[in-house]
């Protein structure tokens, strides 16, 4: 009966050993090969794509004009509602007028005395000349005579700029646009004391909208792409603050000369279309300047991904994953151009991309596909 007892539980020990000794093997099995990572993937191939650049640019108006006082007095009356469009020639202030034209009326006053008195001169002039050429009188005489004739011709042209100066004078006391614009802050309050120099001479400010510019900035190298441009004008748009693209095109009418030695940069400037003043002066915008095509591999934007040694993609090969360093250029819509890294026929891999590893394997399916 002992024998009996050790026989079987020598089965059962041996039995467990085999379970166990299975269990380890699939363990084993299951660790070394891990279930594939099921994946989207697009095959790549080369096409013409836009050669873009962005910049964060800042609005500015085509004419920006301080508003000043020309003469000093009494600011009377503003003519306008701050934020107003005027046109140009439109009355924005007047200045107390009763000095200037008490002024202008001395004016007028001293250049009647002074003619009467040149007008008197040339007379005399007239008849000692016919005298002296009778030899009636002296030549001493006949040329004070003339002497007397051009002081009094020269104080008449003194008179006269005066006369002038006053006349200026009393118009400067209505203040007007000098272009068509967007009126700013009346920086004077009505029965303030105002002045052509000093703090007191700024009035208000006058900006154009319409059009409007906008100052931007490119790297040199992405400078010396548009200044090539293959013979063709670089095309700019803007997009705005809340991602919207502004519907006008812009056209570049300025680039600098130097570039600047801090920022390795040269400034640019674009005009575009404002009419319904969409568009603020001051208002930050993103620029998008394209310049020229290039052939270049397209991906989509959310394959591309970065970590310390740059971007890359994920690419299937041979039913694993391997990691794919890429030069990336610009943007294309939705889409990321790839410079170098990439060539037709790789398979990129667009989803998944969380799970994926260095020779992780997947099962692969093209987009598209069911």
């Amino acid at each position: 009966m002992t024998r009996t007892v050790i026989v079987a539980l020598s089965f059962v020990l041996a039995a467990c050993s085999q379970g166990d000794a299975k269990q380890g093997k699939d363990a084993k099995d299951a660790k070394a090969a891990p279930p594939a990572v099921a994946v989207t993937v697009i095959d790549v191939a080369v096409r013409e794509v836009p050669v873009t650049f962005e910049a964060v640019g800042r609005t500015e108006g085509s004419r920006e004009v301080q508003i000043r006082a020309r003469v000093a007095g009494i600011l009377e009356q503003q003519k306008f509602q701050e934020g107003d469009s005027v046109k140009a020639g439109a009355t924005l202030f007047e200045i107390e007028r009763a000095p200037f034209e008490i002024e202008l009326a001395q004016a007028r006053g001293t250049l009647a005395e002074v003619s009467a008195r040149e007008a008197l001169a040339a007379q005399e002039h007239e008849r000692l000349k016919g005298l002296a050429d009778k030899r009636a009188i002296s030549q001493k005489e006949a040329d004070q005579a003339a002497s007397s004739l051009q002081q009094a011709r020269a104080l008449g042209q003194v008179a006269r700029a005066r006369l002038r100066q006053a006349e200026l004078n009393l118009s400067y006391t209505r203040v007007t646009a000098p272009i068509d614009g967007v009126t700013g802050r009346a920086l004077q309050s009505i029965g303030s004391l105002v002045s052509p120099s000093g703090d007191a001479a700024v009035l208000t400010t006058l900006t154009r909208s319409d059009p409007i510019w906008v100052r931007f900035s490119l790297s040199e190298a992405e400078f010396a792409q548009v200044r090539g441009g293959e013979g063709k004008e670089a095309q700019v748009r803007l997009e705005l603050a809340d991602g919207t693209a502004y519907p006008e095109p812009a056209r570049l009418n300025f680039s600098g000369s130097t570039v600047d030695a801090q920022t390795s940069s040269v400034q640019m400037r674009a005009e575009v279309p404002n009419s319904r003043l969409a568009l603020l002066p001051g208002q930050f915008v993103r620029v998008r300047v394209t310049a020229g095509t290039v052939r270049a591999v397209v991906v989509p934007q959310s394959a591309v991904l970065q970590n310390e040694g740059g971007r890359f993609v994920w690419v299937a090969a041979e039913g694993k994953a391997v990691q794919r360093p890429i030069k990336a250029g610009g943007w294309v819509g939705k889409d990321w151009a790839v410079l170098d890294g990439l060539k037709p026929g790789d398979q990129v891999i667009v989803d998944n991309l969380v799970r994926m590893r260095p020779n992780a394997q997947i099962a692969a399916k093209k987009a598209g596909q069911g």
